[in-house]
């Protein structure tokens, strides 16, 4: 009885050992990421507002020095330890920035962030504050608009200690009515929370 005693106390300290919210085992995304999900994703990036905005801020901006971009991206970065963020502001309340928070905030857990880009890859609109303004030097627009039309990148998945989640981003290269590329997506995928949904769902 005692050994009996002392074998479940040993047990308990080794279960109070191990932490309650340890990384879970990463995710197979050739599995999650199906073509179904992605349709969805790019049927609320083709809306117009979406289009409307990417043109509209690639003719007021065309092709910017690199001096220029980075000169707004050393601004925003600046911005968000500011009290006073112009920049943030203004991006963050534009019509596509609301509306991309809107899908954000339907998908109830499930985009973790989403923003657009521009022919230079700075930002048009997201759904909350991404942490610089321009990704042209980042795979998720070297290796969408940078490449070709229907070029797709699904980045690996990355552990979020923090939220203690799996997320990963999918981007994509945006297109105009005629199929000229005009800028690019990301969407960054809560995978922990389309995990458990293709489970509860099978």
């Amino acid at each position: 009885m005692y050994r009996y005693r002392l074998t479940l106390a040993s047990a308990f300290l080794a279960m109070s050992l191990v932490p309650a919210h340890a990384e879970t085992p990463q995710p197979d995304v050739n599995k999650l990421i199906s073509p179904a999900l992605i349709e969805e994703m790019r049927q609320f990036i083709g809306a117009e507002i979406v289009q409307v905005s990417v043109e509209a801020q690639n003719k007021r901006l065309t092709s910017m020095a690199q001096d220029k971009i980075d000169a707004l991206d050393n601004q925003w970065k600046a911005e968000r330890e500011a009290a006073d963020k112009p920049l943030i502001a203004a991006t963050l309340s534009n019509p596509l920035s609301v509306y991309l928070a809107r899908i954000q905030g339907k998908s109830l857990g499930l985009y973790a962030e989403i923003f657009v880009m521009d022919q230079n890859g700075l930002n048009v609109g997201q759904s909350s504050v991404t942490s610089d303004f321009w990704q042209g030097d980042e795979d998720k627009f070297q290796k969408t608009y940078a490449v070709s039309e229907d070029a797709m990148f699904v980045d690996a998945p990355e552990w979020d200690d923090e939220a203690k989640i799996w997320r990963n981003q999918v981007s994509f290269t945006l297109v105009d009515a005629s199929k000229k590329k005009i800028g690019a997506v990301t969407v960054e995928l809560n995978l922990t929370e389309l995990e458990r949904r293709l489970l509860a769902a099978s």
